[in-house]
């Protein structure tokens, strides 16, 4: 997708009535950012004075430009939309204003309403307050209810991952074309890692020991990825080398698959009868296990203050109006309950507009991501918090590198056993500089 920078309110960040108050804010081009974007000027603004100049960015841009922006403390942008895999290590690098300060005076934003596994994972090691999420995700198994039903088949509540290949193997087919499962295939580490790690965690793995021995090519990670690689060569999607989130999300809606295991915030575009032919017909489960008792990851799109900004009074303000009760009425008002950047509150859970618009998915995402355990997710101790990565700045090059290896083997140019030995080696360098 292209760039777009724009001004909240036309060319320059301008809005009728002149004044001089503006902060800068750096987002990604997600479809709840978007809509934000359009509600500003005439909300925000108008509520406040303070003109907002927004910077648009997609993802991997996103972070490249913040990468940059906030190592240098350049004060370009005030606020930029990180998410808990970064903020707690920009925090370490002191790259970021705490903001328990402002939650401490700001009765009305209401610190205790957010979900308290996305409140710890944007709370650094000094244990200070870091970023405010925007939305929330954990990851949940989608299936198709009415092919189960033709097929006679019957979905867990909380199914493993041998079931969940079981039921995979008899979906197969079920209609013309169809296939069992999707399961993203596509090289990046927040692409295919994202939900490989969650297995590689309930399988017993881990990436590295609490003492940083790398455990890449160990027994258990094996096991995981050599299953994973299986189950999406036999029963997984075409062209799953090259699937990602956008991918699997279009074979779902548009009936190509039976079941998807991926992110809790897919469910509203499947839920979506202008986008989506499967609307209605979807059940969605927990994240499937095998030696854990949860697997679900967690991630937010998250605000946070560069250190350096000049206007953080004025950004905090944005910030809370943002992720606040009231941005999700104004939302939910005006654009359709369905779109709200839900996730992150426990209220919204309790809204019955929301509940009605969501009532398919909104008990189990909110399921899912209160049974997340950012430093807990596997069977042993971890060196850092995170589910789906490892909370290093060097896990996007690791994970990626890695993720190339095996997207590989999914395609069938390589082994399992020799993407993750060639991992080891990767992850022993990392390894180095932490011990």
């Amino acid at each position: 997708m292209a760039v777009v920078a724009t001004g909240c309110a036309g060319a320059g960040g301008t809005a009728a009535g002149g004044g001089g108050r503006s902060i800068s804010v750096l987002m990604v081009n997600n479809p709840q950012m978007e809509d934000l974007r359009q509600l500003t000027a005439q909300n925000f603004t108008r509520q406040t004075g303070i003109h907002v100049n927004f910077t648009v960015l997609p993802e991997n841009d996103l972070r490249d430009k913040a990468s940059q922006e906030f190592s240098n403390q350049a004060g370009q942008y005030d606020v930029a939309t990180l998410t808990n895999y970064e903020a707690p290590f920009y925090a370490k690098n002191g790259w970021l204003t705490p903001l328990d300060s402002y939650v401490a005076k700001d009765k009305a934003f209401d610190q205790g309403d957010i979900l308290k596994p996305m409140a710890e994972s944007l709370t650094a090691a000094d244990g200070k307050l870091y970023a405010e999420p925007f939305y929330g995700e954990s990851s949940f198994l989608m299936y198709r209810k009415d092919v189960f039903a033709a097929k006679h088949l019957t979905m867990p509540a909380h199914p493993t991952w041998q079931q969940v290949a079981d039921l995979a193997a008899k979906a197969d087919g079920a209609k013309p074309g169809m296939r069992g499962i999707c399961l993203r295939g596509q090289p990046g580490w927040g692409e295919l890692f994202a939900p490989l790690t969650t297995v590689v965690n309930t399988f017993g793995g881990t990436w590295f020991t609490k003492d940083w021995q790398a455990q890449v090519n160990s027994q258990p990670f094996r096991k995981a990825t050599q299953f994973y690689v299986d189950l999406v060569r036999k029963h997984g999607e075409s062209g799953a080398s090259q699937a990602g989130f956008t991918e699997c999300l279009n074979n779902m809606s548009q009936g190509k698959v039976a079941m998807w295991y991926d992110a809790t915030s897919g469910a509203g575009a499947l839920e979506d009868p202008k986008q989506s032919k499967v609307a209605g017909k979807i059940g969605y489960v927990a994240a499937p296990t095998d030696k854990t008792d949860s697997a679900g990851w967690l991630a937010t799109w998250a605000w946070s203050i560069e250190k350096a900004s000049k206007h953080q009074d004025d950004a905090w303000k944005f910030i809370s109006w943002a992720s606040s009760k009231g941005y999700e009425k104004l939302a939910g008002d005006k654009l359709g309950w369905s779109r709200i950047p839900a996730g992150k509150r426990a209220s919204t859970y309790s809204n019955a507009d929301y509940r009605k618009s969501a009532s398919a998915f909104a008990e189990p995402t909110l399921n899912a991501i209160s049974s997340a355990d950012p430093r807990h997710p596997g069977v042993q101790p971890r060196p850092t918090a995170g589910i789906q990565f490892v909370g290093i700045p060097e896990f996007t090059s690791l994970g990626t590198q890695v993720s190339q290896g095996v997207s590989s083997a999914i395609a069938g140019h390589t082994t399992v056993p020799a993407a993750l030995d060639k991992g080891q080696k990767l992850a022993e360098q990392v390894a180095k500089k932490y011990r």
